[in-house]
């Protein structure tokens, strides 16, 4: 529109110029206004607009767009999106039944070690093993079965080691592999994955100390010494003692055998310390015309309950 209104002024303005060269040319008035036509002419062509005319807005072009950069697409492979551990087989570690960590043992001693451990999981245990994993394997085996356990059930596991024989700290790690070969995760285990044993090898300490024999209160031995008696019609009649031995102090018991068996009262020696007494006089009156062998002996009663050894002796040469 306001293209239009700038058109129409110019038009009316080229009308009156031609309108002005018509006119006789001997008026100078008539040419002054010719030439303040083509004046205002010239000003319409102009770029600055007559004041309270609209104006036209100038063209701006638009801006080259940027260049265009080709995202490549996308190649799809077979690679798995990694989704989260199946909580199918998953075990948590309970506790040392036996052999807590650190103890001591003796080189080449053997042992049995137990593990409690639970199912954590959703699936049933069937056909799982407990294997031998890292460390020292101490003589374990490289797999024992594990019975059928389900969610929710716990189980000691246990295995038979020896002790290595060079002292020094020893650990072996242990696992729980699954009927398809598949390591079983262990809730509260070393790493999440394994449980161990974990022991220390010490060489018994020999003591040079020797402890002093039991004293064992006995008599040891048994002498005699014979003497003759002689009393009114006893004439040279036997007369012995027995010098006893005891091993230490204490209360000893006796009592005298003569042939052919006869035994006397029981009699009491007392030992303050190892060492000899000699018991009472056994006199002994046998006639002449005894039948021999004549002897004699000691039986102690306490502590050995022991018959010592016989002495021969002579009867009486006097005797009514």
């Amino acid at each position: 529109m306001k293209k239009i209104s700038r058109v129409f002024y110019i038009l009316i303005v080229a009308a009156i110029f031609l309108g002005a060269c018509n006119l006789p040319s001997g008026d100078q008035g008539q040419n002054a206004s010719v030439t303040a036509a083509a004046q205002t002419v010239a000003a319409l062509l102009s770029a600055t607009p007559i004041s309270g005319a609209a104006t036209v807005p100038s063209f701006t072009p638009p801006p080259v767009p940027a260049t265009l950069t080709l995202i490549p697409t996308p190649i799809i492979t077979n690679t798995p999106l990694i989704t989260a551990t199946s909580n199918c087989n998953v075990a948590q570690f309970m506790a040392d039944v036996t052999i807590p960590d650190g103890t001591i043992m003796t080189p080449a001693q053997a042992f049995t070690k137990k593990w409690r451990i639970k199912n954590i999981g959703s699936c049933v245990w069937t056909g799982f093993s407990l294997i031998f994993d890292s460390g020292d394997s101490m003589g374990a085996p490289a797999s024992k079965a594990i019975s059928d356990l389900g969610p929710g059930q716990e189980i000691d596991l246990e295995v038979a080691l020896t002790a290595p024989t060079p002292a020094g700290n020893y650990r072996g790690y242990f696992r729980i592999n699954t009927n398809g070969g598949v390591l079983v995760p262990i809730v509260n285990g070393s790493q999440g994955r394994s449980f161990y044993v974990d022991i220390k090898v010490q060489v018994p300490v020999t003591s040079t100390f020797t402890l002093p024999a039991p004293v064992v209160f006995s008599v040891t031995s048994v002498s005699y010494s014979a003497s003759l008696y002689t009393n009114g019609l006893y004439v040279n009649c036997p007369s012995i003692i027995a010098n006893i031995t005891s091993s230490a102090a204490g209360d000893v018991t006796y009592h005298w055998i003569n042939a052919p068996g006869t035994s006397g009262d029981v009699k009491t020696l007392h030992f303050d310390s190892a060492g000899a007494k000699a018991s009472e006089a056994n006199v002994w009156y046998v006639g002449p015309l005894a039948p021999g062998p004549l002897w004699v002996a000691i039986y102690i009663d306490t502590p050995n309950h022991q018959e010592f050894a016989h002495f021969t002796v002579s009867p009486c040469t006097g005797y009514p």
